[in-house]
């Protein structure tokens, strides 16, 4: 796909806020810092629309990005930041969930995990509530650049095998650094948004 207008929309708390065109979106979700608004900069081509920080934590309200009126990219914040207080951590949860939940144009979940780390709790504990929303989702194996490219094949197994068994679930390495992956994913996300 060539995207030619991505533009950042709003950071939403609230379903009062979300956007009201009815396109579809496809939502990211991850922990904190395993690469969530790199993934948009690489496969939007762009290298600052969704802001990226070294610092985890830094996405705390749900970002819209309107890709060519086409469908959005939703950016959720990311899980397991300790520094966040629990009263913050739960409000966030809250968020989520009510947008996970009740968002009828969500169309498809890019479930990110960091290739190098088996699943935390925290994945897994994100895995089963992207299943229990009924909605399709995939699994990128992220930050494919971290590891040498001969083993990157065999981690995205390990990886299935520990958090999707059953191998049901589609699960692709990725990598923005390498911008090698981003045919397979945009051909997958295509189906989702005609």
């Amino acid at each position: 796909m060539i995207v030619k207008n991505p533009q950042f929309e709003i950071s939403a708390v609230s379903p009062k806020q979300y956007p009201k065109n009815n396109i579809p979106e496809i939502v990211l979700v991850g922990k904190s810092n395993v690469g969530k608004s790199s993934f948009i900069n690489t496969m939007i081509n762009r290298k600052k629309l969704a802001r990226t920080s070294s610092e985890p934590g830094k996405t705390r309200q749900i970002n819209f990005y309107n890709i060519d009126d086409t469908f959005y990219f939703v950016d959720l914040p990311g899980y397991g930041y300790s520094k966040m207080s629990k009263k913050e951590q739960e409000q966030v949860g809250n968020f989520i969930e009510q947008y996970l939940f009740n968002r009828k144009e969500i169309s498809l979940i890019i479930f990110l995990i960091d290739i190098r780390h088996n699943p935390t709790e925290n994945d897994k504990l994100m895995y089963n509530y992207v299943i229990s929303s009924g909605l399709p989702f995939i699994i990128l194996a992220n930050k494919a650049d971290k590891i040498a490219i001969t083993k990157v094949n065999d981690a995205v197994k390990t990886l299935q095998k520990n958090i999707n068994p059953i191998g049901d679930i589609t699960t692709l390495p990725f990598s923005s650094e390498r911008k090698i992956y981003k045919d397979e994913v945009w051909n997958i996300i295509d189906d989702y948004i005609i």
